[in-house]
C-alpha cells in the first residue's frame, strides 16, 4: 500500500518558476508521518523521505520496484509475485550516519527557503562574510545552496569535522572567499569528508578534501591546521579545479597532510579509499549487499570458473570472488578506478584479477576476445544501466549466470526485460530467465534503492 500523502494547499509562485509548487500548510497529518529528527530535512534536497516511517520508506520501495518490473520489465505478476521471483526488501539496520562519504559545496549567498528568510538577521547585508553558505544544494538547484552545521547522514567524526570549519572559514582575516558558480570566481569550491577505519586498530579514519579553483596552499594551513588537530583526521587533500563546472574532481591532487589515502575493510578484504575513488557509500550495508552479490553468483569454490565483472570499479566486488576462482576480469571507464583497483588486488595479495580500462558503452566486435568466456558474469552499471551494444554482447556471450547488480530499478527492469524476452523493436532474443530480484536498502531516507538480479541461462 502507497503511503498516503496530506492534503495541502499550495501557492503558485508569481515569477517564472514554471511547476514549482510550495507547500503552505499540512491540514490533515497522514498515517506513517514522522517527526523528521534534522532540521534541514524539509528544505534539503539528502534525505527527501525523512518524515515517514522507516517501515513506510520500506514499503514504498518494495511497491516501486514491484511495478516497475511488471510494467517496465514486462514480467507477468504471476511471476513476480505468486512465483517468488522478488524477494521482500531487505532493510538497513542503521538508519543514520551510515554515510562514508558527504560533499558539501561553498556559496556567497545562503539560500532560504521562503518561510525562514525572517530569520535573517537584519545586518548581515551589512556582512557579506556573514551570508557565506558552506552546505547542500537546495533541491532542484545548483546555485543555491543551504547552510548546514551538521548532516545525520554522515559520520560523527565527519561531523566534527564540519562543525570546526564552519566555525572558522568565513573569518574575513583568512581571506577565504567562495566560489560563485556564476560569475566563476572565488576559492573555496567544495568540502568533501570520507570516513574510513584503521585496518589494525579499528580506529575510524577521516580524510578531508578541499576542492578549490587554484592552488594555494599557504591560504588552506589554517584549515588544515584546524582539522588535522583531530587524531580521526589522518588525510587532508586539496583537489584544483580550474574548471567552471561544478565538479568536485580537481585536475591536479597534493597531499597537505597525512597519508593520501585512507582504509575500509569489506567482505575481509582491505580496501585503499583515494579522494576521487569509488567505494560503497554505507559500508555497513555494502557488507549485506556482497555476501548477497556472491550467494547469487553460485561460485562451486573450486578456482575452476571465470568471471566477468563489468562497470568494476575499484575491483571490490570482483575481488571478494577471486579466491574462490580461476579468475577476476574486470572493466571499468575511469582510469582512476583501474587503478585503484590494482592497487587493491595487491594490498590483498590477489593475483588472479586482471583490471581494464574501457568504455563499456563503447564496445566494438572485437570485445570479449580478451578473456575466456566467463562462466559468471556481474554487471553493475550506472544509473543510466547497461548499453544496447552491451545487452547484446552478453545476449551472443550466453553465459550460465549473469548478476545485475542495479542502483535504478526503472533501468534495471528495462535491461531485464532486453535480456529475458524478445524485443521486436530491438531485434534482441532474450535467453535468460529471471531466478530472483533482491531489493536492497542501502540509503534510508531517500528514494534511491538497489537491487541485485540472477538471471541463468534458459
Amino acid at each position: 500500500m502507497r503511503p498516503r500523502t496530506s492534503r495541502r494547499t499550495f501557492h503558485w509562485p508569481r515569477h517564472s518558476q514554471k511547476g514549482k509548487l510550495r507547500r503552505v500548510k499540512t491540514i490533515t497529518p497522514p498515517r506513517d508521518i514522522v517527526d523528521a529528527p534534522c532540521v534541514y530535512a524539509p528544505y534539503c534536497g539528502g534525505c527527501k523521505t525523512q518524515n515517514l516511517s522507516y517501515e513506510a520508506q520500506l514499503r514504498a520501495k518494495e511497491e516501486q520496484v514491484r511495478d516497475l518490473l511488471i510494467h517496465v520489465g514486462k514480467f507477468s505478476r504471476e511471476v513476480v509475485q505468486l512465483h517468488g521471483v522478488m524477494k521482500p526488501i531487505v532493510p538497513c539496520d542503521i538508519q543514520f550516519h551510515y554515510r562514508n562519504k558527504m560533499e558539501f559545496s561553498f556559496g556567497p549567498q545562503r539560500w532560504l527557503p521562503r518561510e525562514l528568510l525572517h530569520e535573517r538577521r537584519a545586518d548581515d547585508a551589512d556582512d557579506e562574510n556573514e551570508n557565506f553558505a558552506l552546505g547542500l544544494h537546495a533541491p532542484g538547484f545548483f546555485d543555491k545552496i543551504l547552510n548546514v552545521d551538521k548532516c545525520l547522514l554522515q559520520s560523527h567524526p565527519a561531523n566534527k569535522v564540519l562543525a570546526a570549519i564552519q566555525e572558522c572559514w568565513r573569518d574575513p582575516q583568512l581571506g577565504f572567499s567562495p566560489y560563485d558558480v556564476h560569475s566563476h570566481k572565488g576559492f573555496l569550491k567544495h568540502l568533501m569528508l570520507r570516513s574510513g577505519r584503521d585496518v589494525t586498530t579499528g580506529q575510524p579514519e577521516v580524510m578531508v578534501n578541499f576542492v578549490s579553483s587554484s592552488y594555494k596552499p599557504d591560504l588552506l594551513k589554517f584549515l588544515v591546521d584546524k582539522v588535522s588537530a583531530f587524531p580521526e583526521v589522518v588525510s587532508v587533500v586539496n583537489n584544483v579545479n580550474t574548471s567552471v563546472g561544478n565538479t568536485s574532481v580537481g585536475e591536479e591532487e597534493y597531499t597537505l597532510y597525512g597519508k593520501s589515502s585512507i582504509t575500509e575493510t569489506l567482505r575481509g578484504l582491505t580496501f585503499q579509499i583515494s579522494a576521487n575513488s569509488f567505494f560503497q557509500t554505507n559500508t555497513y550495508q555494502a557488507e549485506v549487499l556482497y555476501k548477497l552479490i556472491e550467494d547469487c553468483a553460485g561460485v562451486k569454490g573450486d578456482g575452476s570458473e571465470i568471471v566477468l565483472d563489468l562497470f568494476c570499479g575499484t575491483g571490490t566486488i570482483g575481488l571478494t570472488l577471486a579466491r574462490r576462482v580461476r579468475h577476476v576480469y574486470g572493466y571499468e571507464v575511469v582510469p582512476q578506478a583501474i587503478a585503484d583497483a590494482c592497487l587493491n588486488a595487491k594490498i590483498n595479495g590477489i593475483q588472479n584479477a586482471t583490471f581494464i580500462q574501457g568504455d563499456l558503452n563503447k564496445i566494438d566486435e572485437n570485445f570479449g576476445k580478451n578473456f575466456p568466456k566467463p562462466d559468471i558474469v556481474i554487471s553493475d552499471p550506472n544509473r543510466p544501466g547497461m548499453h544496447m551494444k552491451l545487452i547484446k554482447f552478453l545476449l551472443n556471450l550466453k553465459a550460465p549466470r549473469i548478476v545485475y547488480v542495479s542502483c535504478n530499478p526503472a533501468t534495471c527492469a528495462r535491461d531485464l526485460d532486453f535480456l529475458c524476452h524478445d524485443v521486436a523493436e530491438q531485434n534482441t532474443k532474450g535467453c535468460y530467465k529471471l531466478i530472483s530480484l533482491q531489493p536492497v536498502d542501502m540509503f534510508p531516507h531517500t528514494p534511491h534503492i538497489e537491487c541485485v538480479c540472477l538471471l541463468e541461462l534458459q
